[in-house]
């Protein structure tokens, strides 16, 4: 074999220099010496080379420039040091952009914010919750109640806000509970309620004792009985005068002005027909009182300057007994105010004329004014029969069109509101009637009840074209709840029969209770500070009232087996015109013992409302709604238990 030359071997040698293998392990050696000689001469650089990697967060090619550094230097170990390069601060922070996008699709920033609404914002927080965040942010300073005493024994029959004529609230509210009489028993159920109640319920007798035999009422034991009085015969003598009252059907909702102890009332609900009861506190004694404890719908109502607190043509049949109330006197203005309730085409029967207490006028006198009032404000005197006159309302406006210039009383101004009725002066006025004849148009019962009425569209409230669907949604929404109570609560077996709504927004509640069958009457209150549904609670043909809930409500005390009340606490707490005790003290007033109260509300309320009806004695028990226990509202099924 042939040696190699020397040539040869230099190229090999330079060639293997030159393979990848030698250069990484060229590479790794001097690495390794390098870190050899810096661990020897600086025995410190491990802690500080992790603070340097740590806190000033260097990154991969800082590390690989040092490392080259101090390879570099190796040769020269004694002058080996080790530099940390400084990281540049980070760039300022550039704010993003915001704009338009224009018509090329480009983002602008050249445009104008204008004006805003301030209440639309607080709508878009109640349609995404906003509202209950809002609460949060400004919920008040927590109270703590103490246990509420009760009031004086003269407080028992007490109604706050009431004189015989008008409507005066006292500067300040009760902070006591009113106590109940001494015997006094659970209502009866109905319908044996409409005949008999206990004596000890209603603590002023007097009625009983003076005018028993008037009013055909009894006492045997320690009972109250009412017979027919013949009521019964009287309505059989409307009937028989105008047929086209139809009971029942044409005829849903009536009003019985002066109505003594709801036997008018009594009678009608045989046909079907609910009747509101009103009289005053001083003139007609009790009478109200005895009315409620039947179970009867009433309410105290004061004839003095002011409207009452129901919707324009609201009621199908007005009646009138005579008893203590003169409608000509003042330019017939409480005539022109029925006028404005009762319903257009409707009827009003006037039980007749009394005897005057101070023998100013005949009763011949008595019949000519009213018949002569009656024919200046277009109502057709249909029939007269002894001393039972009845009246129709006109369809439309041409008869009063039609008067001459100057007659009296004149039309209303058209910028007068004949629905704004809370603490508004009667005026003597025609008020005319609508000319698309909303109101007088309404379907017969029952099917008026989930007919959406033609006055829906006419009311003052947000929604503009989907006031039907919102209507019959309110309406399955109640069905499903009220059906989830007669089968949890067992409702039927309850036998309420007198129940307030506090908030009723169209009436769904109410008309779940009737599609269910359960035997109730309810009056739906239409808060001050929310929409006004009244013409469409009546329309429906159902019972409805305005209040404002800061204030007593126009009742005696124990006049509801069941008070409902979803979503007014927190209504007002934002309204912060009152607090929650003011509320619930005037719930309590109103509620019977053993009666029930149900509070739906949001979270941000229920907890206070919790400790109140707490202190005022009420048995309280917390629910979830059928959306579940992380849902953000809750409802309270509060009992008033008899001691």
């Amino acid at each position: 074999m042939k040696p190699s030359s020397p040539t040869a071997a230099v190229g090999t040698a330079l060639h293997l220099v030159k393979t990848p293998n030698f250069v990484k392990f060229a590479a790794v050696a001097l690495l390794s010496l390098s870190v050899a000689l810096l661990f020897y001469h600086h025995p410190s650089f491990p802690s500080a080379a992790f603070s340097a990697f740590t806190f000033a967060s260097l990154n991969s090619t800082s590390i690989a420039a040092n490392t080259t550094s101090i390879a570099s230097n190796s040769s020269s170990p004694s002058s080996a040091i080790l530099k940390v390069k400084k990281l540049p601060p980070p760039p300022p922070s550039v704010a993003q952009r915001t704009g338009i996008v224009d018509e090329n699709g480009a983002m602008t920033e050249d445009f104008d914010v204008g004006e805003f609404d301030p209440s639309l914002m607080e709508e878009l927080r109640d349609l995404k919750g906003g509202a209950e965040e809002t609460e949060k942010r400004n919920e008040p300073e927590i109270v703590k109640y103490g246990k509420f005493k009760p009031c004086d024994e003269s407080k028992i029959d007490y109604i706050p806000c009431l004189d015989s004529f008008e409507r005066h609230c006292p500067d300040s509210t009760l902070v006591c509970i009113i106590p109940m009489p001494n015997g006094y028993q659970k209502s009866l159920p109905w319908p044996r309620s409409r005949d008999e109640l206990w004596l000890h319920n209603v603590p002023d007798t007097r009625l009983v004792q003076d005018q028993g035999s008037q009013y055909s009422m009894s006492v045997k034991d320690d009972k109250i009985s009412f017979q027919d009085g013949g009521s019964d015969q009287y309505l059989n003598l409307v009937s028989q005068m105008v047929p086209e009252i139809d009971f029942g059907h044409q005829t849903r909702i009536a009003l019985d002005i002066g109505s003594g102890i709801g036997s008018f009332a009594a009678s009608l609900f045989k046909y079907n027909v609910v009747t509101l009861s009103i009289g005053t506190k001083d003139v007609h004694k009790n009478q109200i009182q005895f009315a409620l404890e039947r179970g009867l719908p009433a309410m105290v109502a004061g004839f003095g300057a002011r409207r009452l607190p129901y919707a324009s043509q609201a009621f199908d049949l007005i009646r009138c007994s005579g008893s203590g109330i003169d409608l000509t006197v003042d330019n017939g203005v409480l005539l022109l105010e029925v006028n404005r309730l009762l319903r257009a085409g409707r009827y009003f029967v006037w039980g007749g004329p009394q005897v005057d207490s101070n023998h100013e006028r005949s009763l011949e006198d008595q019949w000519k004014e009213m018949e002569d009032l009656a024919a200046r404000i277009c109502w057709q005197l249909v029939k007269k029969e002894g001393n039972v006159g009845i009246w129709c309302k006109p369809l439309n406006n041409s008869c009063y069109l039609g008067r001459e210039i100057g007659a009296q009383p004149p039309l209303c101004s058209s910028s007068e509101d004949p629905d704004n009725v809370w603490y508004v002066n009667m005026t003597a006025c025609i008020t005319p009637l609508p000319k698309d004849g909303n109101g007088g148009n309404v379907s017969v019962w029952p099917a008026r009840l989930h007919s959406p009425p033609d006055r829906l569209q006419s009311i003052k409230m947000d929604a503009m074209i989907s006031r039907k669907e919102l209507m019959k949604a309110e309406s399955r929404y109640w069905n499903e709840i009220i059906g989830s109570y007669v089968r949890a609560f067992h409702w039927k077996e309850q036998n309420f029969r007198n129940v307030l709504d506090m908030r009723a927004g169209f009436g769904g509640f109410a008309a779940a209770l009737n599609d269910l069958e359960l035997t109730s009457w309810v009056m739906n209150v239409v808060p001050v500070n929310g929409f006004n549904t009244l013409p469409v609670i009546y329309d429906r043909g159902l019972l409805g009232v305005m209040h404002d809930w800061c204030e007593p409500f126009d009742t005696y005390p124990r006049s509801y087996d069941l008070i409902h009340a979803a979503g007014l606490f927190s209504d007002e707490r934002k309204r912060a015109k009152c607090n929650f005790s003011t509320i619930l003290l005037e719930m309590d007033r109103m509620l019977r013992p053993g009666g029930t109260v149900y509070i739906r509300d949001t979270l941000a309320v229920i907890g206070e409302i919790h400790d109140v009806a707490s202190a005022m004695g009420w048995v309280v028990m917390v629910h979830d709604t059928s959306e579940g226990p992380h849902a953000s509202w809750k409802f309270l099924a509060c009992e008033k238990r008899m001691p």
